[in-house]
């Protein structure tokens, strides 16, 4: 699983220069022929609008001036308008989705994780407000304190009470929907972080012998989490420093929005380190040679960058948005792919 999407910061300094690029026909794309290129076409048109590239908002006119497309059109329009550029390199492909997890209005011994609006001590500050400070008595600013810290102080704005394990993995994925017992629904809503640095825990469950090398997908970890729930699980997650605050807004029953605030179509979305890829950017992705049981073996589509992530990091490398619920959810934690990115870039002379 990867970590919350926050308002995308900045480029950071010092300038980092780009991968180098490798000019490519769409013949050299694997799998490209068999792609899906009308589901392809869909997603660029219902999302190019977020493009701040001329040339792309120019190609986003045209594709959403035309009626219905069908799979050979669609090809002909993208191959047309654009060429693409492998990114160098290798890097990681991985998934994330929107969970929907059952709440209480009150604790009780299993939902006794309070879900947190944002504290009134919290002050953004750095690039793009990402990292989190807070006034002393003295009125000096230091960091915000980390997840064990917070979790160990009282709850000052409790939106609703969960299960821990459904907290924590509410907090990496950034957003998802609430179920309470008399039938309401709400969407819980990335508000803040503690601006700490988020730290996986697959990592550290593996090497303490707690999951199989092979086993550490979403699913595994979350299951651990909840038949150890208490101080054995506590002391786990609280190896992630890094802990999210919400809002809680009516459930539109729409899919979730990225960080570049439209609806994320799923598995046509990715996230990406928008210091090296802005967003709105159209890539084809090759991931294969997945590390986790029970993987589909490839991911090699037509994606939109539409969001951001705290892990996140590097030219080659991409979090998939698989869609919302428990099975997008089982998917979603089981991508750990090899990654190869292809750019697409506009044609010069392609009409504009």
């Amino acid at each position: 699983p990867q970590p919350d999407r926050p308002t995308p910061p900045r480029p950071s300094q010092p300038y980092v220069p780009p991968a180098p690029v490798q000019p490519e026909s769409f013949a050299d794309l694997p799998g490209w022929g068999s792609e899906d290129h009308a589901a392809g076409f869909e997603a660029f048109r219902a999302t190019c609008n977020v493009a701040r590239d001329r040339a792309v908002a120019e190609i986003c006119r045209r594709a959403r001036s035309m009626g219905p497309v069908g799979p050979a059109e669609a090809r002909a329009f993208l191959e047309t308008n654009f060429r693409p550029e492998r990114i160098g390199g290798e890097g990681v492909l991985t998934g994330y989705f929107s969970p929907q997890y059952p709440a209480r209005d009150r604790p009780d011994s299993e939902f006794s994780a309070p879900l947190r609006g944002k504290p009134e001590d919290l002050v953004a500050a750095g690039a793009g407000g990402k990292d989190a400070l807070r006034r002393t008595d003295d009125g000096v600013l230091e960091p915000y304190p980390d997840r064990a810290d917070i979790e160990r102080s009282a709850s000052e704005k409790t939106l609703a009470w969960m299960r821990p394990e459904d907290l924590f993995f509410l907090q990496i994925q950034g957003s998802g929907v609430l179920t309470f017992p008399d039938g309401r629904r709400r969407k819980a809503v990335f508000a803040a972080t503690n601006g700490r640095p988020f730290a996986g825990i697959a990592n550290p469950m593996r090497d303490r012998g707690l999951l199989a090398a092979g086993n550490t997908s979403g699913e595994a970890i979350r299951a651990w989490l909840a038949d150890n729930r208490g101080p054995r699980a506590d002391e786990i997650m609280r190896l992630n420093p890094r802990y999210v605050f919400f809002s809680l807004a009516p459930d539109d029953g729409k899919q979730p929005a990225g960080a570049a605030g439209v609806p994320l179509p799923p598995g046509r979305a990715i996230a990406v380190d928008s210091a090296r890829h802005p967003l709105g950017s159209l890539f084809y992705i090759d991931g294969e040679a997945p590390i986790l049981n029970g993987a589909f073996p490839s991911y090699r589509r037509l994606v939109m960058a539409l969001d951001v992530g705290g892990a996140i990091k590097g030219e080659v490398r991409a979090d998939l948005y698989i869609g919302q619920g428990d099975a997008a959810g089982a998917e979603a934690g089981r991508i750990r792919h090899t990654l190869r990115m292809h750019r697409l870039v506009p044609r010069v002379g392609a009409g504009y």
